[in-house]
């Protein structure tokens, strides 16, 4: 397979409203300089956003269930590429809960892509809180690798209200993981701080600095400031401020601002694939970056300029600033095996008829060989590609429910059905 070193243009300044997962599965390998997630927490809450204010429609279930938000017969398919990944997740189930293991799946999927489409001097954010955390970080040393962790970014916050029995919970997680352990892109100097002013008073005097009994100079504070520590007090966005949405969990643009300006280049691309009411996308625009967002939410594109023209004061993005697609984007990078010039479609069924033990890789029934189609697993228009790890071969009557859906679909449908699929097998033609 062949990689893709720069981003499309088709691809930048675009805002996909479609399901992440099938969007991420088009995009081109090693071509995003940055990505920062803010998903679910699996907090176990419904949002929505207040009736009457301009996110007003935009909500999502923070609560998880197998079969209804993911497949397992999909973690199954994940064991070839990612054994240790698939066992730490069904370890969760039985040392937590169902639920957990379920989100950590459903947020595993979408990691795996976000690492193939990082470019490998690139760096991802997960922001999240103390609920999942231990698991996320697991899950993204399993696929990051332990030693490409940088830093467990806390992110302090003040706010009215503390429970009665416990300290005031005031904090998120941020973990930032780069895709190599020594060449990736950070510029510090973009975030340094202000000194307090009582180190700047203490400065103004001469400081030696003698360890171990050599002299290594006078110290001197950094002329462009501070190096930023791993915990970060910045306050949320007030609910007096003339760019709050409404959306339920937005956070505030100088917190995506010390990311974005620390770990992607000028010119390169930033990738938020849960952007909500998009303030990724407004502070990427902001500093010049080109990026994508994805969210299935309609009133993204308009909380987009809303927070663009109140926050920054620099005019409404029009339609040319900016792409909102519904569609889903074409992949470059793929060696697509192409049915006439490479296999035909004897060979690609011969092949899968002897991977699936001559089955049905839905209902599982034995069939011949000429009583099953070529089907895509991820259907075309949910993100799958024409090659030959898309296909699969089912019977007559599991390819007809499937449809354009997806296995999770077509595996419902054959449990709640199992009466119909008890039928004689045809018999294959001497």
């Amino acid at each position: 397979m062949t990689t893709q070193q720069e981003t499309h243009d088709e691809f930048q300044n675009t805002l996909y409203t479609n399901d992440n997962l099938f969007v991420l599965r088009r995009l081109d390998s090693e071509s995003v300089d940055l990505v920062y997630l803010d998903p679910p927490f699996n907090s176990k809450r419904e949002y929505d956003a207040p009736t009457g204010s301009l996110a007003e429609g935009a909500s999502f279930n923070d609560i998880w269930k197998w079969d209804e938000d993911v497949d397992e017969k999909e973690l199954a398919d994940m064991i070839p590429n990612h054994p240790k990944l698939v066992q730490f997740i069904l370890s969760i189930g039985t040392f937590h809960s169902k639920p957990m293991q379920a989100y950590i799946f459903y947020m595993a999927q979408r990691i795996v892509e976000l690492h193939r489409i990082l470019k490998p001097t690139g760096s991802i954010y997960y922001h999240c809180d103390p609920t999942a955390g231990h698991f996320v970080k697991i899950m993204l040393d399993t696929v990051f690798g332990e030693k490409n962790f940088r830093n467990e970014i806390v992110w302090c916050y003040r706010g009215a209200g503390y429970p009665r029995n416990d300290f005031g919970r005031r904090h998120d997680l941020i973990y930032r993981f780069t895709k190599d352990k020594k060449n990736y892109f950070f510029d510090v100097d973009a975030v340094r701080e202000e000194y307090a002013e009582a180190t700047k008073q203490r400065f103004k005097y001469k400081i030696g600095n003698k360890r171990y009994g050599k002299d290594f100079g006078d110290q001197k504070l950094h002329p462009l400031g501070k190096h930023p520590d791993d915990w970060w007090q910045i306050q949320p966005v007030a609910p007096s401020a003339n760019y709050r949405t409404g959306y339920p969990t937005q956070k505030p643009p100088e917190l995506l601002e010390r990311i974005i300006k620390s770990s992607c280049p000028p010119n390169g691309v930033v990738l938020d694939p849960f952007c909500g009411c998009g303030t990724t996308c407004v502070v990427a625009k902001h500093l010049g970056i080109n990026w994508i967002g994805i969210d299935k939410s309609a009133t993204t594109p308009n909380t987009i300029r809303w927070i663009y023209e109140n926050k920054y004061g620099e005019g409404m993005l029009y339609k040319e600033d900016y792409v909102v697609r519904k569609d889903l984007p074409v992949r470059h990078d793929l060696r697509i095996e192409n049915l006439e010039d490479k296999l035909t479609k004897k060979e690609i069924k011969e092949r899968l008829y002897k991977q699936q033990n001559y089955k049905c890789n839905g209902c599982g029934n034995p069939f011949p060989i000429t009583a099953l189609e070529i089907d895509h697993i991820f259907p075309k228009s949910r993100g799958g590609e024409d090659n030959y790890e898309n296909f699969q071969l089912l019977c007559g009557w599991c390819n007809r429910v499937k449809g354009n859906r997806d296995m999770k679909y077509l595996n419902a449908k054959i449990k709640a059905n199992m009466h119909l699929l008890q039928f004689d097998l045809p018999k294959e033609k001497d």
